[in-house]
């Protein structure tokens, strides 16, 4: 590239680079040669009164590579940006690798900001062409920081201050942007910082704490387990929820400290519960990707377990796939079920979601996102992707458990699929451990309509703009004690739908805003369970008859009725509704048992896999064991419990080499000198022998006193002369 491929008013800087200033990696200029290309270029714009521009540039997708891929692909990745930087900018233009994913840029002789932005656009378009690390093809972008000498700064240790802010925001902004540095950076900068002072005194200042929310049983109704939420009470900000403090604990390493306060406080509260007489109530905790990772994570959960009394199965963690992306992660998830916690998969259906996880990892309940919950009556895509991990993790024999319920009408949809717990604010929202006394104190469940398997009360929604029709047919229809709810349009009428769970849907055709039949049409698609019965005196068909025939209207009756016709047809439509239902539980029944019996195949599986790697250790302890006692130089036979040799080492054989083969005889026979006269009544105290000619010392160890093992071993050992 020369000189005329720069933008206008951007002048070549800097002296010719030496080796010794370069970066091993990347062959790019090093941080401390850096710093003197910048204050040259300070100086030089000082002295022609222009701008400078520094620009910091980070890698977006560098940790991911990083974590996933492994350090070889990230200075691969990092390598090659290196190469593509080099190729986009000007050969005298300053660029160097600050550390990590960081690169930085310096363009002098700008007479204006917006001179700076051509090039990152031709940085953007450099990077963008894909790229194959280790075999994996990726892309790769990156967010651009700048700062902008004089006014942002006339210093060099300013100006990359600002720009690495600048590049932050970027980042924060979804990155592949770049972003000019705002005043306001640093002092929301001096704030996190003075956050981060305070976050790392918070645990000394016992300015943490823990609430707790409800997970409730869909087939009980009863509180079956409790979510541990950690707060901070800070002293200005006042109570500061996980979101806003927990990834600036991340940044600043107090993942590991906050999270063991967590535990312990968890199990403190736990067991008081448990010896208030809550003794099957348990505790789900959010596990962090850096908390997995931790060395021996698993070991200090079992010990802090074991130091409140507490069994692991009472203790569930809550585990999010980004965790498992991390190496070692199976290794730790092994270890943690071995324990004998349960584990459920967090906020699945979010990010990089894998469907194999859920098979290669020992999860007991999958957790569906409340993004996905907030729309499941209203929107057919969020509905359908709930279903879909219901019966998915039900085949697979795991529990789901549903966040974010708010509303009667979610709990309703998730119990009619399945589900088999809910939590969220339909319920109670997180509570003090005082709060959740008085819940548990109070006996509070779900009302009996809303359990997955129950015989609930006849609804009947009837629709129609006229009030004094809605009334008429109301008056009617009172002896049949059904629970009606009333609109008067079709839009009042899918807002009902939206909270309420109906079984018949009773419409007029000539509505404002809304014909019935399009009404019918939609409430047919949300609520394919309901029976849809038309009542109108309008006489044009073609609509009508067109859903009909698309299935939106299950029977078309005309106005004016007759009174016993129309309560027929209905009570009609409810038999048809309940016979469905019926079916349903039916339906309901079988897979719960379905579920049950994969649930107790998965243990089975997990036990059994448990025992086949029990069984490895103990072989391998045993092939360990018959080394060491192979090669020992001190004579050592084995018995079984009938008195038969079953092993004899080297020394053995070397000593009774003239006694023939020995393997499978009676040791008492073959080997009569090595049994004293009161070893047949049982006696194992040490006697001696005499074998070739020396005398021995024999001991009879017998064997399964600290061991599943049977049978004894004999050592011989030459007496020493008197």
């Amino acid at each position: 590239m020369n000189t005329d491929d720069l933008p206008a008013g951007i002048m070549p800087l800097g002296p010719p680079l030496t080796p010794a200033g370069y970066d091993e990696l990347t062959g790019l200029p090093n941080r401390a040669l850096f710093h003197d290309c910048l204050r040259q270029a300070l100086l030089l714009a000082e002295q022609h009164n222009d701008k400078v521009a520094l620009l910091c540039l980070g890698v977006d997708n560098f940790k991911f590579v990083n974590e996933s891929l492994g350090h070889a692909a990230g200075d691969q990745l990092l390598t090659e940006v290196a190469r593509r930087l080099r190729g986009c900018v000007h050969q005298q233009v300053p660029l160097a690798r600050l550390g990590d994913d960081e690169f930085l840029v310096v363009l002098g002789g700008l007479r204006a900001s917006a001179e700076v932005a051509p090039v990152c656009e031709n940085i953007f378009a450099a990077l963008a062409p894909g790229m194959t690390l280790d075999g994996q093809y990726l892309h790769a972008s990156t967010s651009i920081g700048i700062a902008l000498y004089p006014q942002d700064g006339t210093d060099s240790a300013t100006l990359m201050r600002y720009a690495d802010q600048a590049r932050s925001r970027a980042r924060e902004h979804g990155g592949a942007k770049y972003q000019f540095f705002a005043a306001e950076m640093n002092q929301r900068t001096l704030e996190r910082i003075a956050m981060e002072a305070a976050l790392r005194m918070c645990i000394a200042r016992d300015e943490l704490l823990l609430l707790y929310q409800p997970l409730v049983d869909l087939q009980s109704g009863e509180i079956a387990s409790l979510e541990a939420l950690v707060r901070w009470e800070h002293p200005s900000m006042g109570l500061v929820p996980a979101h806003q403090f927990i990834p600036l604990a991340e940044e600043a390493g107090l993942t590991g400290a906050i999270g063991a306060w967590v535990l312990k406080r968890a199990c403190r509260d736990l067991r008081n519960w448990h010896a208030s007489g809550q003794n099957r109530l348990k505790v789900a905790l959010n596990i962090s990707p850096r908390q997995l990772a931790e060395p021996r994570f698993a070991h200090s959960v079992a010990a802090m377990l074991a130091e409140a009394g507490l069994a692991p199965s009472a203790l569930t963690l809550e585990i999010t796939e980004a965790a498992l992306m991390q190496p070692g992660s199976a290794a730790e998830v092994a270890e943690l079920k071995a324990i004998g916690l349960s584990l459920t998969l967090d906020d699945f259906g979010t990010g990089s979601s894998s469907l194999s996880n859920l098979k290669r990892f020992p999860f007991d309940a999958v957790k569906i996102d409340s993004a996905f919950i907030r729309e499941v009556v209203s929107d057919a895509g969020d509905a359908a992707l709930s279903k879909t991990i219901i019966s998915m993790a039900h085949h697979l024999g795991m529990q789901v458990v549903a966040e974010g319920v708010e509303t009667e009408a979610q709990c309703d949809f998730l119990r009619r699929n399945m589900c088999d717990l809910i939590q969220g604010f339909f319920f109670a929202p997180a509570l003090s451990p005082a709060g959740i006394d008085a819940l548990l104190a109070e006996g509070r469940t779900l009302p009996s309509h809303l359990l997955r398997i129950q015989r609930p009360q006849r609804k009947l929604l009837l629709v129609d703009d006229e009030q004094n029709i809605v009334s008429a047919l109301k008056r009617l229809l009172r002896p049949d004690n059904y629970q009606v709810h009333t609109a008067n349009s079709g839009q009042q009428g899918l807002d009902l739908l939206a909270q309420h769970q109906v079984d018949v849907i009773v419409s007029d055709q000539r509505m404002p805003g809304m014909l019935g039949a399009d009404f019918l049409r939609k409430a047919r698609e949300l609520y394919p369970d309901t029976i849809r019965i038309m009542l109108s005196g309008y006489t044009e068909l073609q609509s009508v008859t067109d859903a009909v025939n698309e299935g939106a209207i299950y029977k078309f009756l005309t106005k004016p009725w007759e009174d016993e016709l129309l309560r027929g047809h209905i009570a009609e439509a409810f038999r048809l509704k309940e016979i469905a239902d019926d079916n349903e539980r039916l339906n309901m029944e079988v897979r719960t048992a379905n579920h049950e019996l994969a649930a107790a195949n998965r243990r089975m599986e997990q036990l059994l896999l448990e025992k086949q790697r029990q069984i490895s250790r103990d072989e391998i302890s045993l092939q360990v064991a018959r080394e060491v006692l192979q090669h020992l130089p001190l004579p050592v036979i084995g018995l079984d419990d009938q008195g038969m040799i079953a092993f004899i080492n080297g020394a053995a054989e070397l000593l009774f080499q003239h006694s023939g083969h020995l393997l499978g005889d009676e040791a008492s026979r073959v080997l009569p000198e090595l049994f004293a006269p009161a070893a047949a009544s049982g006696a194992t105290l040490p006697h001696q022998a005499s074998v070739q000619g020396q005398r021995y010392t024999v001991v009879v160890h017998p064997m399964g006193e600290r061991s599943a093992s049977r049978g004894s071993l004999i050592t011989l050992t030459r007496a020493v002369a008197a």
